[in-house]
């Protein structure tokens, strides 16, 4: 027994075969039939890696895998060591422990090794050269008598499963390496789609709001942490893009098991160092307030022109939070007094950690102050001339003390250079002013669209297809409209049979479903050939339940022929709910579902589909150019960036 940290941090350490004989508590999460969350969380901690602060913890994750064989995917920090190891025993339910897989070797995820080997003595521990290079720089016991070595090229069967080793050097170590499942379709991605954060119970992404309340804390652990290997991040997503992944386990927060092009967008804009949004971040760092006017006057002028700003005060808020905004935001601008001859001390500090964190593509403007020899600006362009295409304003503007009303003039300079970036916001049209008598096409996407898949049934012929156009047109009794393109199978048959099922699509459908049933024709395939339990509502068409969160049935009692479509006005004669999971729309599925499209390699060129996907290489696209995944025409296709 024995204790360790300091003051309120003291903690009581016993060794663990005297443990498990008194204290019997785990925490484990199921994720799939057999495989299991074994890792815990630490909220006490104040500073990750002694420099990125985590007011809400941060989780520790390790996966056992409990196949023929019990496989452990990475162990977790010494800080909960304790809980771990009680939640690997409750998991193993009386199994011995025959592999854990070490995919990155930094002490948070490694620290319980030596512990492991000791309490499962027979285990082999299986890992790439690099990784046991690193764990005999960090350890010291007799590990080549426990190792299984592998490589990119080589698999490990464990009974159902097969596990191939993807190599992801310098994301964010250069040992690390990252391991897919191929019966799962799961990718444990090592620290690759991390969090800051602990899991308050929850285990999923889609089981809180992702986007709202822990995507800025996913980009500033990916700024933070990984931010620097842009390049090794982007040929890692191109790994990742021939593998079929519908999950994936990190070592820091949640497992995403829908949605994934959620956190994928991200990763590929980030690695690009492409900003999320079009906005402007300023960050100043002032003494006695004067810089500081000059920065909220620029925000407003700013704002006044429509344009997203945000404002920090560098002295306030952390380092690793400006960072993570500066990876957000396409146009930055900084704000320093001159301090010392030089850059004030906290804005120095930022602007270093931003070139350290290989910060690019970005438009740049400086405002510098100084009493009596104003040189923070330039010292500030020094620096980020360091970074790849950094484009820096011009018309900076210089204080001397404090901002006076003849130089307001310079920031209205400023922000009218800036905004010369940004489109005009478009005017409401008055009174008699005319507009174009035009039909511009993406207006129609203004419109707020559902996705639905639409089933019927001929004879023994099941069959289904997407559709974005539902709705109730009547109370009593209960009558819907449905549009159906005359081209989709589906709606041959519901002409033939007059009946339907609408599965209302969840935000959690894959784009596996939208695939299977709007990328092929039902005259030639079967899309539900997957198998699964063929449910089926009275009128006997099958309906979707996994990814569905209600179900509408209905018979037809009218059409209207428009031309390409059908219009179909059907009575509802069963309807129920599945589940209380957001319904997806239109603009959810093309910001969060559908795949964004891989930048052209070299100087290609080419044409991507915004409904699939699908890329047409090329200088120009015909205009009778059809999509041949999901039939739409060249109205659905925008260039390549």
């Amino acid at each position: 027994m024995y204790y360790a940290g300091r003051g309120n941090d003291r903690r009581l350490y016993l060794p663990y075969n005297v443990l498990k004989e008194y204290r019997k508590m785990y925490c484990i999460k199921k994720v799939t039939d057999d495989l299991v969350w074994v890792g815990a969380n630490d909220r006490r901690l104040a500073l990750f890696e002694g420099v990125y602060s985590v007011p809400t913890g941060v989780s520790y994750n390790s996966y056992l895998l409990t196949d023929e064989k019990t496989v452990l995917f990475d162990t977790v920090d010494k800080a909960v060591r304790q809980r771990f190891l009680e939640n690997v025993e409750a998991a193993l339910k009386g199994r011995k422990l025959d592999y854990l897989v070490v995919q990155h070797v930094e002490p948070d995820h490694s620290a319980v090794i030596p512990e492991l080997i000791r309490q499962y003595p027979n285990i082999k521990i299986v890992c790439s050269e690099r990784v046991l290079e690193f764990i005999k720089q960090f350890y010291e016991f007799d590990i080549d008598s426990h190792i299984h070595l592998v490589d990119e090229n080589k698999t490990l069967n464990t009974g159902k499963h097969t596990l191939h080793f993807v190599m992801a050097p310098m994301v964010h170590w250069p040992e690390v390496m990252m391991t897919y499942d191929s019966t799962s379709k799961i990718l444990f991605s090592a620290d690759a789609f991390g969090c800051f954060g602990a899991l308050n119970g929850a285990l999923f992404a889609d089981e809180v709001n992702f986007a709202k309340d822990y995507m800025d804390e996913a980009r500033r652990y990916y700024t933070n942490i990984v931010g620097k290997y842009g390049t090794q991040v982007e040929s890692v997503l191109e790994k990742a893009s021939t593998l079929d992944i519908e999950m994936i386990c990190p070592l820091h927060g949640f497992v995403w098991r829908s949605n994934l092009n959620e956190i994928l967008s991200k990763y590929m804009l980030w690695s690009r160092y492409e900003p999320e949004e079009r906005g402007v971040m300023i960050a100043y760092a002032s003494v006695y307030g004067n810089t500081e006017n000059a920065a909220e006057i620029l925000a407003c002028r700013l704002r006044d022109k429509g344009i997203k700003t945000v404002v920090f005060d560098v002295s306030v808020t952390p380092a690793s939070e400006i960072v993570s905004a500066a990876f957000k935001w396409s146009h930055l601008v900084f704000a320093s007094t001159t301090y010392n001859a030089g850059i004030f001390v906290t804005m120095e500090a930022l602007l270093n950690d931003l070139a350290a964190h290989n910060i690019q593509n970005r438009r740049v403007a400086i405002i510098e102050n100084g009493s009596w020899a104003p040189a923070s600006g330039g010292l500030i362009r020094e620096i980020l001339s360091k970074c790849e295409k950094i484009n820096i304003l011009e018309n900076n503007v210089s204080i001397l003390s404090g901002l006076k009303t003849a130089q307001v003039s310079d920031i209205e300079s400023m922000a009218q250079a800036i905004g010369a970036d940004f489109p005009a916001p478009v005017a409401a049209a008055q009174n008699n002013q005319s507009v174009p008598n035009t039909v511009d096409p993406n207006t129609m996407f203004k419109l707020s669209y559902g996705l639905f898949v639409l089933t019927a049934r001929d004879g023994n012929k099941d069959n289904g297809c997407i559709i974005n156009t539902v709705m109730q047109v009547t109370v009593t009794p209960v009558k819907i409209t449905i549009a159906v393109n005359k081209a989709n199978y589906t709606h041959d048959m519901i002409i033939k049979t007059g009946k339907f099922n609408i599965s209302v699509l969840s935000e959690k459908a894959p784009f596996s479903i939208f695939q299977q049933f709007g990328f092929h024709s039902g005259k030639d395939t079967d899309k539900f050939s997957g198998g699964g339990e063929a449910l089926r509502t009275t009128n006997g068409v099958r309906y979707l339940s996994e990814w569905a969160n209600a179900v509408i049935s209905a018979e037809v009692k009218e059409t209207v022929d428009c031309g390409t479509h059908t219009l179909f006005i059907a009575e509802v004669n069963q309807a129920f709910s599945l589940s209380r999971d957001a319904s997806v729309t239109y603009q959810y599925y093309f910001d969060n579902i559908k795949p964004k499209p891989q930048p052209p390699k070299g100087n290609k060129k080419g044409f991507v589909c915004k409904i699939c996907g699908y890329v047409h290489e090329g200088d120009t696209l015909p205009d009778d150019f059809v999509c041949p995944l999901c039939k739409h025409g060249a109205g659905d296709f925008e260039k390549l960036q």
